[in-house]
């Protein structure tokens, strides 16, 4: 068995999650909001640069991997990018929310501009990151440890948006919502930046990956397309990404729009009167409760990898989880309650599986080296952000389209069609998606028999390799 790793570097390495999920959840919930609600954009303008700058986005996945897997430095191979695009991509991600004084024209070309430099940023710094946790062991379970200590991470960022964007922006703004997501952004900030140096500080590479050995870019690329568990992977991840991305994007229309949330407090810490009250709506408690049932499903991973291995795991939780996001279809605007109770399930079925997902990668890793001889692991987990990427890319896109088709107009009152729609997409179109990311699991080829043959082999490779 490899090296145990310490609770400070798995805490360490968690931190580099939260540090993206600042961002990533704040814009998965609140950016088309934003967007559409407050930067005065059109939807389906808004949907196509969804596709022209996440389509580019996804692109740049591969390249950025095969790049740094051909980085060697006294720090490491993946670890300097932590360093390198920590500050970068904390800039990028505020500059969103500059809102210049532009014409309609100049805003939507300002928000190209920033999305695509951002989306880089994003994949210059995440892409090492995940590649990271394929060198830092390959013991079987500290990777599945290390992947529950990431997605604790990822999900403590995503509780602390979906508890505290909405008051903060209320508290920082006074009632001007572009101050208020301004100040919020510029915080959340600061702080992706301090975890991801963290994270850099804490963490250590103890399998070095091997000399290219001439192997050419190209040739990479050609090994990772007949990696067949990685081919299962990549359709399964399009699926979950486009239904996350179609859902979230409507979550705050739809409580606005469908269930009718005022903003009226159901909670205030703090006095009234005092400027930095905090009061929490029927929206952020909604997404604050679901966000600590998902890490309450985080912690249980392990557990669910145990009783039914990872593959079986990710396709079980999967399944239940898209039967409650169904269900939302048919829950009343009125019966609040209900849709907590259905979240809260939702989220806990949801928990799991990003960690088996992440770790059923390091044996795609595995696999890509066990069977070709060539292990590019900074290459597969691009390959997976690629795919979720153009899964983000497909439900962004659709999102902004859909909303455009059922006549949805930003802060007026919706046509029967438009709320129609909007239940739609934050229903029956995620839940639907959600069903066929479990169905396409069902053709992943590796057994837990075979993962372990495939590490002990290779394990006896590398002894052989240091010995010649």
């Amino acid at each position: 068995m490899g090296e145990r790793i310490g609770l400070a570097e798995k805490v360490g390495y968690g931190l580099g999650d939260t540090a993206s999920n600042l961002y990533f959840q704040f814009f998965n919930l609140f950016l088309f909001y934003y967007y559409t609600d407050v930067f005065g954009l059109d939807p389906a303008a808004v949907g196509t640069m969804y596709l022209v700058a996440n389509f580019w986005d996804a692109v740049n996945d591969p390249m950025m991997g095969a790049i740094a897997d051909r980085v060697r430095t006294a720090r490491g191979t993946y670890r300097p990018f932590l360093l390198w695009f920590a500050l970068p991509y904390g800039i990028l991600g505020y500059l969103l929310f500059a809102n210049p004084a532009l014409g309609e024209t100049g805003k939507l070309l300002f928000a190209y501009v920033t999305f695509i430099a951002f989306k880089m940023a994003y994949t210059a710094i995440n892409v090492p990151y995940s590649a990271l946790m394929g060198v830092m062991t390959d013991d079987p379970d500290e990777r599945v440890s290390l992947s529950t200590a990431r997605f604790l991470g990822a999900f403590g960022g995503g509780f602390v948006v979906s508890l505290l964007v909405r008051p903060l922006v209320d508290a920082f703004g006074g009632g001007d919502e572009v101050l208020g997501f301004q100040t919020t952004m510029a915080l959340f900030g600061a702080l992706s930046v301090a975890m991801f140096l963290t994270t850099y500080a804490t963490t250590r590479e103890r399998l070095a990956p091997p000399e290219s050995g001439g192997v050419s870019i190209a040739e990479d690329l050609r090994f990772l397309v007949q990696n067949r568990p990685w081919l299962v992977m990549v359709g399964a991840a399009v699926c979950t990404l486009a239904s996350v991305a179609i859902r979230g994007a409507v979550t705050v229309h739809y409580f606005k729009y469908v269930v009718g949330d005022t903003g009226e407090a159901l909670l205030t810490l703090g006095s009234a009167a005092s400027p930095w009250h905090l009061s929490f709506d029927a929206t952020t408690l909604f997404l604050a409760s679901g966000s600590l049932a998902f890490i309450a499903g985080v912690s249980c991973t392990g557990l669910i990898g145990r009783l039914l291995g990872k593959r079986n795991g990710l396709i079980v939780m999967t399944l239940l989880n898209a039967i409650t996001v169904l269900a939302f279809f048919w829950i009343p605007p009125d019966a609040w309650w209900t849709m907590v109770g259905a979240n809260l399930l939702g989220s806990l079925l949801a928990g799991p599986t990003p960690g088996l997902v992440w770790a059923l990668y390091t044996d795609v890793a595995d696999y890509g080296e066990w069977k070709f001889g060539r292990r590019a692991t900074g290459l597969v987990f691009a390959g997976a952000m690629f795919a979720q990427k153009m899964g983000l890319t497909l439900g962004g896109t659709a999102s902004g389209w859909m909303l455009d088709g059922f006549g949805f107009v930003a802060n007026t009152e919706q046509t029967d069609e438009a709320l129609l729609g909007i239940r739609l997409m934050f229903s029956v179109v995620p839940g639907l998606l959600a069903i066929a990311n479990g169905v396409i699991l069902l053709a992943y080829p590796l057994t837990p028999a075979m993962a372990e043959q495939m590490r002990a082999e290779l394990g006896e490779r590398r002894l052989e390799d240091v010995a010649s």
